[in-house]
């Protein structure tokens, strides 16, 4: 049987009419809410990593992979209950509830360090949630290392932003710069 056609996948696409729009609006509220990007007063005038992409980049980036988060969920809330299913179902909520607090620790309180240390955890978590949907269903596992990718650019994005902006850090820790 092919990884396309296990356990009824007729219901994936049902689930992900639902967890798709969520995870994205979600997402995208908590971006503007927190006034993440260019155009924020705080952030604008930092120097920036001369590797960091363009900022148009990260709209289309964050609508894509939210969407590939939102499948990958549909595909486990798809699967019959196990013990993998519900593991892997727990640290996918908390890797995206701290996704989601991510923007507003780092562009809303301008807490460089705080929000590394988020970030950090969120890798963490990430790529435990990708074993853990592995396991139950490898195609979900699969969608979300682009996901996991995109987060080590931007653990290496906030650092190096906390390391080229001395003083910046409104809550600094002595992680990033001093």
């Amino acid at each position: 049987m092919s990884e396309l056609s296990k356990s009824g996948d007729s219901g994936i696409w049902k689930k992900a009419l639902l967890t798709v729009p969520a995870i994205v609006i979600a997402g995208s509220l908590m971006g503007y809410l927190s006034n993440s990007g260019f155009g924020n007063a705080w952030y604008d005038p930092l120097q920036k990593p001369s590797f960091q992409p363009p900022g148009w980049a990260f709209g289309a980036v964050w609508t894509t992979l939210y969407t590939m988060m939102g499948i990958a969920l549909a595909t486990i809330l798809n699967e019959p209950r196990s013990k993998h299913r519900s593991t892997g179902l727990v640290l996918f909520f908390i890797q995206l509830g701290l996704n989601f607090l991510w923007s507003p620790v780092f562009f809303g309180a301008g807490a460089i360090d705080w929000a590394f240390l988020i970030i950090l955890a969120m890798n963490v978590l990430v790529t435990m949630t990708i074993i853990a949907f592995w396991k139950v269903r490898p195609l979900a596992g699969a969608l979300l290392i682009p996901y996991l990718a995109w987060l080590c650019l931007a653990t290496v994005l906030n650092h190096e932003t906390g390391r080229l902006n001395p003083g910046a850090d409104r809550a600094p820790l002595g992680l990033t710069g001093a």
